[in-house]
């Protein structure tokens, strides 16, 4: 497995990069068929509430990447609590694997084409559905023609569309660490996102034409 260090306004010392070297056999271990390890330094600014560095860890191999980042008082913390993160995914990805193979468990795919009947999910309702799909989302309160001030920063991001199955798309949710995952459903080609709920719980949410 490959080692990349990267720092950006922060210097790497060769101190740092034997730290770094020194961790990675345990990722190694776990995922023996990794390509690469790849560790980004960042020195935050002045103005940041929290000084000190950002770690963003990456690892590249067969199968979903697995990202992590921290920021600390220095790199060392920060880079420590990253690298926690990541270990914590992979079992998490190992340990979700080993249970959808043991006995009388209903997969999630299986869940959803069955409308979750026998899991403890409620899918959301035909209105909400379309009222996502359409924008059309009342604002309690709001006047014609009145601007309203709202403290809520909205930021737009736009991903290619990736076709999953349903695990594979939890999968991805789990190893880059976020609480939901958009992707289009191979198996009927709605554009879906999964979430995370108690314990292994997961729900799926579609979106269809009315």
């Amino acid at each position: 497995m490959d080692v990349n260090i990267r720092g950006r306004n922060v210097g790497i010392t060769d101190r740092f990069e034997n730290y770094v070297d020194s961790k990675t056999e345990k990722v190694a271990g776990l995922l023996p068929k990794a390509q690469s390890f790849e560790v980004r330094v960042s020195r935050l600014s002045d103005r940041s509430p929290q000084n000190g560095d950002r770690v963003e860890i990456t690892v590249i191999g067969p199968g979903p990447v697995i990202r992590a980042e921290s920021t600390g008082g220095d790199k060392y913390s920060a880079f420590d609590v990253a690298y926690g993160r990541v270990l914590e995914r992979i079992r998490r990805m190992k340990d979700r694997r080993k249970v959808s193979k043991g006995r009388g468990l209903t997969s999630l795919s299986q869940a959803a084409a069955g409308d979750f009947g026998g899991v403890d999910i409620t899918p959301a309702s035909v209105e909400t559905l379309q009222a996502v799909a359409t924008g059309a989302i009342p604002v309690a309160g709001s006047e014609e023609n009145e601007e309203q001030y709202s403290p809520v920063v909205i930021r737009t991001k736009e991903f290619p569309a990736e076709k999953l199955s349903v695990d594979e798309a939890v999968d991805q949710m789990e190893l880059v660490g976020h609480d939901f995952f958009l992707f289009v459903d191979v198996e009927t080609s709605k554009p879906s996102v999964v979430y995370r709920r108690k314990g292994w719980n997961y729900g799926v949410i579609s979106l269809f034409e009315g």
